[in-house]
């Protein structure tokens, strides 16, 4: 009596186990493949003074910036403002074209609070700031365009 219901729910327990997909080898214990590419599209060519959208950061970890006027001397200041998960940034790349052609790029901080000043040049250029998640997905949260002004 005991082997008629053995089989049947041996078999069952198989079936269960297959179909719940258990049978695959699993990877090592606490990795995960993060998400390959960026969100945002790709870099601008050749140091073009042409401005394009920004990323839509997803609401629960929207973090902010701010680039600044440009300063009498042609500095601008790019300012990390931070935001509810700020922990979760791996990386903040400033590029700045020059109107002379030059490319420069710097890191900010992931602190609130921390800064870069770019040199630009006494005419417009262009401030492209790259945020780069834990997750390895890429945003672009600012593309401006960055005047002189004679004070």
């Amino acid at each position: 009596m005991q082997d008629t219901i053995a089989l049947p729910l041996t078999l069952l327990l198989c079936a269960a186990i297959l179909f719940a997909g258990c049978t695959g080898s699993p990877g090592p214990a606490g990795t995960s493949s993060p998400p390959t590419g960026t969100a945002s599209g790709s870099a601008p060519a050749g140091g073009s003074l042409t401005t394009s959208p920004t990323d839509a950061m997803p609401a629960n970890i929207a973090e902010t910036l701010t680039v600044q006027e440009k300063v009498y001397d042609g500095t601008i200041p790019v300012i990390f403002n931070g935001g509810m998960e700020q922990n979760l940034i791996a990386a903040i790349n400033v590029t700045l074209y020059r109107a002379d052609g030059q490319i420069v790029t710097r890191t900010i901080g992931t602190k609130k609070g921390d800064e870069v000043i770019l040199q630009g040049t006494k005419q417009t250029d262009r401030v492209v700031v790259y945020m780069t998640m834990m997750n390895g997905v890429t945003y672009k949260v600012a593309d401006v365009l960055s005047p002189y002004t004679v004070h």
